[in-house]
């Protein structure tokens, strides 16, 4: 029987996305681990490999599609001694009764929480591997083999990403035996992801204004994933706000004197060249790692407690903007901080990052100060229990010790779910940031 190739849900918000590019023709023997095609989601380009060995016996969908749906049947892989002609010419049948295979993508996403793969024979990217509820997140490879063995997937933990069953599992349990046997009743099915609540009617808008007096630009996936992700969070998460004022003349000095002892090369290039905000990115990192009940997660059932601190930046890239993140930010020195944050900033502008390098983190940061912003509250990110929002430095009069003096000032709001993060504690985790900022030289030891 062909293998139906589908449209695989490459992240947890994906529900479309774009065939940007075959890397291979009707006619092309493939094996597993070659890369088949190139994948836009609304964050970035993911190349995707093959799991089967086959031909490709039809591509259903041409390279520059948009908008493919998530399970969408895309190509027919004729397999090992298949008649090709046959396949091809079967293709779009009901995948029902079709081997099922699995592609991967380049690079893992050990870090990520994608959303389950979706398909017949998915080029995918990493799946979730956990229970949510209602289903086990496996791999697409996983569940026909688990399926062909009787083997429950509600009754393994995964040692994939996250907890997501795959193959290894289903060996290990299958030749391990005294595994629960799958039930002969259906699985109830996922629950679909939640539909952005409708906003005014285009009719509504439009009515308002002289025709001819504005132009239409259609809402690009990006664009529709940051309008559902933060319109959940501010009608979902009871938000708190905390603010301080640091001073960062130390910080200033110290930033100076450590970009002036920089290691260069023989070109004279520096190793690094140190940013406020990765300073700042350390400090929050610290300032959690000090402050650990701050550094959580909500969930309905249990506080997720986590080990180090990921710190995600919010990086502006054309359509919207993306949050990489520096992973156990509280171990890394400031030059390597400053370097991460370098690579993740030129790749996430050419829509480069890996899911692993964007999905997931504990706390996050947005940085407008040097777009001359004094202050602002940002809007918390789940599965994050806070985000810093991060003013400008700016000259300010203040009074020290009984005389007024100037110094360089910058205004630093947190905002908390406030279900994980009271403010009381809130209040705590600035107080720790704040003595990072304005005695610098405690970032160092």
């Amino acid at each position: 029987m062909p293998i139906n190739i589908t449209m695989p849900a490459l992240s947890p918000t994906m529900e479309e996305g774009n065939l940007a590019k075959w890397l291979v023709k009707e006619g092309d023997k493939i094996k597993s681990g070659d890369v088949i095609a190139e994948i836009e989601t609304d964050k970035a380009t993911m190349e995707v490999e093959a799991v089967d060995e086959g031909t490709i016996a039809k591509i259903l969908v041409p390279a520059g599609t948009e908008g493919v749906k998530v399970n969408a049947l895309i190509a027919v892989l004729a397999g090992e001694g298949e008649d090709v002609a046959a396949a091809a010419s079967g293709a779009g049948a009901a995948p029902a009764a079709a081997p099922k295979t699995e592609a991967a993508p380049v690079a893992a996403a050990p870090a990520a929480t994608p959303a389950p793969v979706a398909s017949s024979a998915p080029a995918v990217a990493s799946a979730p591997a956990a229970t949510d509820g209602h289903r086990t997140f496996a791999s697409p490879l996983a569940r026909r083999l688990a399926k062909d063995a009787g083997i429950d997937l509600t009754a393994l933990v995964g040692s994939g990403p996250h907890g997501r069953v795959i193959k290894k599992d289903i060996e290990a349990a299958a030749a391990g035996g005294g595994v629960a046997k799958a039930a002969p009743a259906a699985q109830p099915a996922a629950a679909p992801a939640p539909a952005l609540a409708k906003g005014q009617s285009d009719d509504a808008v439009l009515k308002l204004f002289e025709p001819g007096s504005y132009e239409l630009v259609p809402h690009d996936g990006m664009r529709k994933t940051i309008a559902k992700r933060l319109q959940e969070s501010k009608q979902t998460i009871p938000h708190f706000y905390v603010t301080v004022d640091c001073e960062l003349d130390a910080l200033l000095a110290l930033r100076t004197q450590l970009n002036d002892a920089a290691p260069k090369s023989k070109d004279g290039v520096p190793a690094y060249k140190l940013s406020v905000n990765d300073m700042v990115i350390k400090a929050l990192a610290l300032a959690l790692r000090d402050v650990p009940d701050a550094n959580v997660s909500w969930t309905d059932s249990n506080m997720v407690k986590h080990k180090h601190a990921d710190v995600g930046v919010a990086v502006s890239i054309p359509g919207g903007l993306i949050t990489p993140i520096i992973r156990s930010a509280e171990l890394k020195t400031l030059s390597a901080i400053s370097n991460e944050m370098k690579d993740y900033g030129k790749r996430a502008k050419e829509r480069k990052l890996k899911p692993e390098e964007y999905q997931g983190g504990t706390t996050a940061v947005s940085n407008m100060g040097m777009m001359g912003v004094k202050n602002f509250a940002a809007v918390v990110n789940p599965p994050h229990a806070t985000i810093l929002a991060v003013g400008a430095g700016e000259q300010r009069v203040i009074v020290r010790k009984g005389e007024m003096v100037v110094a360089t000032v910058m205004s630093i709001t947190l905002s908390t779910d406030h279900r994980a993060v009271d403010g009381a504690l809130g209040a705590e985790l600035l107080g720790a940031f704040k003595g990072y900022i304005e005695n610098p030289m405690g970032m160092l030891v």
